[in-house]
């Protein structure tokens, strides 16, 4: 196995040293730093010239400059990496410290949200091949795939920003709405649980009736303005939640761990008023992880008194059901600060932005009030960048499953009496979460040069706007700090799906010469 990563991380070396030798020479000869001094009148333009030559050296040729940038580079083995100083004067590392967490923020929320749900809808259309929620979810992939994502973050930014914003004023929802989305809901619902009519239209009138009813209980309530979920809507999720993961994780014809989960389900209403004590006491991430902490110790403990046998799904299965339920009381303290989150004199009631990564005239001390407003800054970036990639995973997850299931080794299985949850989960989904990799990988990689468009609509200061910046303004090492660091994310992420093929398909062995 260590040969095998030497081996991989050599390679990738390699690919990384042609691509950035490639590109900076390109760049070198293609721009011009000393083109305006050139043209102007300035007195003072030939001491100007020389002054900026020998600071960008720019009398090295372009081949030897890249060796003398590529030293500095390697100052990161020493901790003292050097990528240079921009136009502008500020050094390169300073303006890539700032901008790098923006954009793994963005990029890393997105890649995430995008690949769960386009694995999760996939793999229904594929077991639900050719019915109504095959062929609804197959035109909404295509549809979404088609659009650009500059226009599909303008059409956010109108709609779910500036009309939903005017509309929290008097928040009074109009009777076709509640029946629109009733219907919407209804359809949705019954195309996935319908398996007959009889079904189908019973689960569309259940949904359409719960789901006009929630929406019009919001209407009347006012519950967008002062939002939360409370212990027992967050009791019964978990339960819900409970039911869900242990039949995805080890089927509900394990009691065992059905019972653990369930367990865990009726401690999230046990442990809300305590975490509520202690994300008031001790705000900021301390406080999130006590509280993770504290629940999968309980989870542990919970699985092993409820397993004699196969302790590890069981375990497993408890500690997922508690991650989930411990989400929910976090959610819920986040809609406990919308309310102050809005009144606060810089929001001004119009909670949900359409520029930057945060409000720069928020100076509240509030950890929670502080959060809020980095993830309303991030809800629409990461939903254009979430529409356009989850239709990919869509397609690919379900044609990936269709390929699957029609192998040998599935009929066989079915053959010897395994429940199909088992033929699902245990055989065909694992098998296809092979090609989902790669395909995981890349899009990785593909974000992060989407996100530059992203980031200029909704003028966030990351990669993509230093990437801009030095194009402008022939800044060649700052543009090459740029790509360095996206090109070793990618690399790296090839790096990661290298290792999880021998993972994820016991017959790739490193060493194998496969």
């Amino acid at each position: 196995m260590a040969a095998f990563i030497l081996r991989r991380l050599g390679a990738l070396g390699v690919i990384l040293f042609g691509s950035s030798f490639i590109l900076y020479n390109l760049a070198a000869i293609s721009a011009d730093p000393l083109e305006e001094l050139r043209l102007s009148l300035d007195p003072s333009r030939d001491a100007q010239i020389t002054a900026l030559t020998r600071e960008l050296q720019l009398d090295v040729p372009p081949p030897l400059r890249y060796f003398l940038w590529l030293r500095g580079v390697f100052g990161i083995f020493v901790g003292q990496p050097n990528f240079g100083t921009g136009r502008d004067g500020a050094a390169v590392i300073e303006s890539l410290s700032i901008a790098i967490p923006v954009t793994l923020r963005l990029v890393l929320a997105a890649t995430i949200l995008a690949a769960i749900l386009g694995i999760m809808i996939g793999i229904v259309t594929a077991l639900r091949q050719y019915s109504r929620f095959d062929y609804s979810m197959t035109f909404v992939a295509f549809l979404l795939f088609s659009l650009p994502i500059f226009w599909v973050a303008v059409l956010l930014k109108e709609y779910l920003a500036i009309s939903f914003n005017n509309f929290l004023r008097d928040p009074i929802i109009p009777i076709t709405w509640i029946i629109g989305i009733g219907l919407v809901s209804g359809l949705f619902w019954a195309s996935i649980i319908g398996r007959n009519r009889k079904l189908f239209w019973t689960t569309y009138a259940v949904a359409f009736i719960l789901s006009s009813g929630l929406v019009t209980f919001f209407g009347v309530t006012g519950w967008l303005l002062n939002p939360s979920l409370g212990p027992i809507v967050i009791l019964g999720l978990s339960i819900g939640l409970a039911f869900g993961v242990t039949q995805l994780s080890v089927g509900l014809i394990n009691k065992a761990a059905l019972r653990a989960s369930l367990t865990m389900a009726g401690l999230s209403i046990v442990a809300f008023y305590p975490a509520n004590w202690v994300f008031d006491n001790y705000p900021g991430p301390l406080g999130i992880f006590l509280m993770i902490c504290g629940l999968i110790t309980t989870a542990v403990f919970v699985g092993l008194a409820f397993s004699k046998i196969d302790r590890v799904p069981i375990v497993r299965t408890s500690i997922i059901t508690a991650v989930l339920s411990g989400g929910l009381v976090l959610v819920d303290k986040f809609m406990q600060t919308w309310k102050p989150y809005m009144e606060t004199e810089a929001i001004n009631r119009r909670p949900v932005p359409t520029v930057g990564e945060r409000n720069d005239l928020l100076n509240s001390t509030d950890f929670w009030i502080s959060s809020l407003d980095i993830v309303t800054h991030l809800f629409l970036p990461t939903l254009a960048l979430t529409l356009i990639g989850f239709a990919g995973y869509i397609r690919f997850a379900r044609g990936t499953l269709l390929e699957v299931l029609n192998q040998d080794y599935i009929r066989t299985a079915r053959a010897k009496g395994l429940t199909e949850r088992t033929v699902i989960m245990r055989h065909a989904f694992r098998n296809t979460m092979i090609p989902m990799t790669t395909i995981l990988v890349a899009d990785f990689a593909g974000v992060v040069g989407g996100a530059f468009i992203t980031e200029t609509v909704f003028a966030w200061s990351g990669m993509g706007t230093l990437a801009l910046q030095g194009i402008r303004s022939q800044d060649l090492n700052l543009l090459m700090g740029v790509f360095f660091v996206t090109a070793t994310m990618a690399v790296l992420a090839n790096f990661v799906a290298d290792l999880l093929y021998s993972v994820l398909d016991p017959r790739i062995r490193a060493g194998s010469g496969e």
